[in-house]
């Protein structure tokens, strides 16, 4: 095992080696007329900088092993090293062979040729003597006289560096994916109307607009020295000052990324090697929300776009609905198509499509060909059921909007609300999926009879056939869990199919509940690895002990609640084992481990990232508390419980005391329900009915602890400080700089601090009615609503 360990290490770094430059020796000089040549296959591969900050040269290319792109890059940083700037054609971008080279010839021209001699790219000038890269990464070509006749910032690709300015009239364009450098499906244009543009690419020369400044008076987007960006007018004042970051101190980069956003990233100088960009800015808000008159929008036809994101290197995904698949999965952008025939328009057709739905989901204002108003969503389902030109039906508060393939616009956000109905075939046809739960006025009735008909006709007693079937049924049920096989269930009361594992799988899975991850009020977790589908994935293993007298209720709320949700902010859960009094809950297991881990204590996360994982954490429990059909309150907010993912991606865990909540949630109350020390809202202790707004003031307290890197109740010299109280004094005080004194990045951004500091307060009010939902926390983090000041938290009485 260690051995193959080391394996896998060497082919990991192997593979990470050639993503980011080819191996060849450096040049630090100047490049004339007489050499040197830049070639892959070397002696020089790369020019520098004089400090080394910048390269120019090959390199090697993850989706094209066999050539090499021309290109500027950042050559210190120790993690990823963006590429700033690559040879571009007019139509396409420049790629060498492993043999080409680079060179300034007699007559002037930075040409570079493939081995035949031809001719790849070149910068097409007679009189340039010789060539430098400058400190702050611009490649210039000089002639006699000392003059730049050609320099690279004057020809952007989808990057500016501070120093470099977006001229009026040109452009910057992303590239297809993160790997394929060929041009990409965006555009952001300092248009010579006087406006910033973000377009969707149509056609080659066609442009759909998905944003603008909105200002006729505009001149250029310069990324200054200082490393503040904005939009300069031309009464020489500015618009849209989005970033402002010490350069001395940061590598900075701006770039019109793959997935549409332009994005600013930081890299902190001092942590060596330790060091990850992060994204301080993006532009515009919400991406997901952008809509194109005409065209499929972000990810194509059919599909949706989701802003899901880790804490430093956020990206717009897209998705295909429930029975739909991609086109290309190497090319997730040219949408989706339906995994299923098609629905004709005879009565009997309609018997054979069933509904999926897809909560805070739509297709913006594209297809749309009917709406009527309903307060029965059963209304807005069985009219597209029974409609066979209607593919997805959008139900929000009383409306329902019919819409027709192919579908435009497609959005997954919290913020959305409402659902997207979307038919699919159950029968009668290729088919795919089953629906999520029986839909009113479907085939449901129909199924059962005509199989009660045919069974009649085939064996003459269809009661004795369905009796047979239950008893044959339950006794292979129960064979297969005494063989420890484990068996594949449809749960389609629970909104999803889940494994039950046996017992046997999950003992050897976790070589004997070996490793210990943690312990809770419900029992132990441990570390394991199970094979799922084709792969062996890392779980945790959820073993629950000392359950109470309804423990059975408990397990299966759990089991039900998350098996029902889908959502980047939520932990997943794979599968489950129930035998006896033997329960236990199989997740993906999440490599960082609890928030405590990293916002407790020196080596607590920066700033940025810590305001990344607040944000993630608010729209999980916005999903919760509204994006389900049932409202789940998780009733126990904790830093213990948010746990991290590889790209530290906050994920809400332990719904051990969830409670699914519908017409009778007040029937449940603090009495019976068990929460953490800290994080208790006041009425927590009156026995009153649990609302969601108890999991906001647990929220607000852990949003107190994520800013400043404090557990909310501390003892310091035998005293015990409580963070809340401490915290408020500092607000009422104007000095919120305490709270995060010695915190380099937070107190450059104390702005955002203070904004952070008024939603916890707001959160943490003993009235519950004064505590906003967590729709509007988002809002508020987000920069979306603003925070007015707070009033004392225990003001209410």
């Amino acid at each position: 095992m260690a051995f193959e360990r080391s394996m896998l290490l060497f082919f990991l770094l192997a593979h990470l080696f050639l993503t980011t430059k080819v191996a060849g020796q450096a040049y630090t000089g100047n490049i004339t007329q007489n050499g040197p040549t830049l070639s892959p296959s070397g002696p020089y591969s790369y020019l520098t900088s004089p400090s080394g900050e910048f390269a120019f040269g090959f390199r090697s290319l993850e989706s094209n092993t066999s050539h090499f792109l021309l290109a500027i890059w950042f050559n210190k940083t120790s993690t990823t090293q963006p590429i700033t700037w690559f040879a571009k054609n007019s139509s396409d971008t420049a790629l060498a062979p492993l043999k080409s080279k680079l060179n300034l010839t007699q007559t002037g021209d930075l040409i570079l040729v493939g081995p035949s001699s031809e001719t790849i790219w070149s910068t097409r000038l007679f009189n340039a003597t010789h060539l430098a890269l400058l400190e702050q990464g611009n490649l210039i070509l000089y002639d006699r006289t000392e003059s730049a006749v050609w320099q690279s910032f004057d020809s952007p690709t989808d990057t500016l560096v501070p120093g470099q300015s977006l001229s009026e009239g040109s452009a910057l364009e992303s590239k297809l994916t993160d790997s394929d450098f060929s041009p990409g499906r965006f555009k952001l244009e300092a248009n010579q109307n006087g406006y910033l543009a973000l377009s969707l690419v149509v056609q080659p020369s066609d442009l759909e607009k998905l944003w603008s400044s909105e200002t006729t008076s505009g001149t250029s987007l310069v990324f200054d020295s200082s490393g503040l960006l904005s939009y300069q007018l031309a009464n020489s004042s500015s618009l849209l000052n989005i970033s402002q970051s010490p350069t001395r101190r940061y590598y900075q980069h701006a770039t019109l990324d793959p997935d549409g956003v332009f994005r600013v990233y930081v890299y902190d100088k001092n942590l060596s090697d330790k060091g990850a960009w992060s994204v301080v800015k993006e532009l515009p808000d919400n991406a997901c929300s952008k809509t194109v008159d005409v065209g499929s929008g972000m990810c194509g036809f059919n599909a949706y776009c989701t802003e899901s994101s880790n804490s430093n290197l956020p990206r717009l995904n897209c998705s295909c609905p429930q029975g739909y698949s991609f086109f290309d999965t190497n090319r997730p952008y040219l949408g989706c198509r339906p995994d299923f025939a098609l629905q004709n328009c005879s009565a009997e057709e309609a018997t054979n499509f069933g509904i999926v739905e897809m909560q805070n989901t739509d297709w913006w204002g594209a297809g749309d060909y009917i709406h009527f108003v309903t307060n029965d969503e059963g209304d807005c389902k069985t009219s597209c059921l029974s409609d066979c030109f209607c593919y997805v039906a959008i139900y929000r508060d009383t409306d329902c909007w019919k819409k027709k393939l192919p579908l435009s616009n497609g959005r997954q956000v919290t913020t959305q609300g409402g659902k997207a109905l979307i038919k699919v075939r159950i029968s009668g046809g290729t088919s795919l999926i089953q629906p999520s739960a029986p839909v009113p006025g479907s085939t449901t009735k129909k199924n059962r009879t005509d199989l009660v008909v045919a069974g009649a006709v085939m064996f003459g007693a269809s009661l004795l056939i369905i009796i047979a079937s239950m008893t044959i049924a339950y006794i292979y049920l129960l064979r297969s869990k005494r063989g420890h096989e484990s068996k594949q269930v449809d749960l389609n009361q629970m909104g999803m199919n889940m494994k039950i594992f046996s017992y046997k799988e999950l003992h050897d899975g976790t070589r004997g509940f070996a490793e210990e991850l943690g312990r809770g009020a419900f029992g132990i977790v441990y570390k394991g690895a199970l094979k799922l589908g084709d792969h062996l994935v890392p779980v945790a293993v959820k073993k629950l002990e000392r359950l109470l007298k309804d423990g059975d209720r408990e397990f299966t709320n759990e089991v039900q609640s998350i098996g029902q949700i889908h959502h980047k902010n939520l932990v997943k859960l794979f599968g489950f084992f129930n035998e006896g009094e033997y329960k236990m809950l199989v997740y993906k297991y999440m490599s960082n481990g609890p928030l405590t881990n990293v916002i407790f204590g020196t080596a607590k996360l920066e700033w940025n990232r810590r305001a990344r994982i607040a944000v993630g954490v608010a729209r999980g429990l916005c999903y919760l508390h509204e994006g389900c059909s049932s409202q789940i309150i998780h009733c126990d907010i904790k830093p213990a419980n948010i746990l991290l993912d590889d790209n530290l991606v906050p994920r809400i865990s332990d719904f051990g005391l969830a409670k699914l909540m519908g017409v009778d949630q007040t029937r449940a109350t603090t009495s019976n329900i068990r929460g953490t020390k800290g994080y208790f809202a006041p009425e927590w202790f009156k026995n009153t009915g649990i609302t969601p707004k108890m999991d906001v003031y647990s929220f607000g307290v852990m949003l107190m602890e994520i800013v400043c890197g404090k557990r909310n109740i501390d003892h310091v010299a035998e005293e015990e400080i409580i963070l809340t109280y401490w915290a408020y004094d500092c607000f009422t005080d104007g000095r919120v700089d305490l709270l995060v004194q010695g915190d380099e990045e937070a107190e450059a951004d104390i702005d955002r601090v203070e904004i952070f500091l008024r939603v916890a307060i707001w959160c943490i009010q003993e009235n519950p009615t004064m505590r906003p939902t967590m729709h509007k926390v988002v809002l508020m983090l987000e920069g979306e609503v603003p925070v007015a000041p707070p009033p004392d938290p225990s003001s209410y009485t």
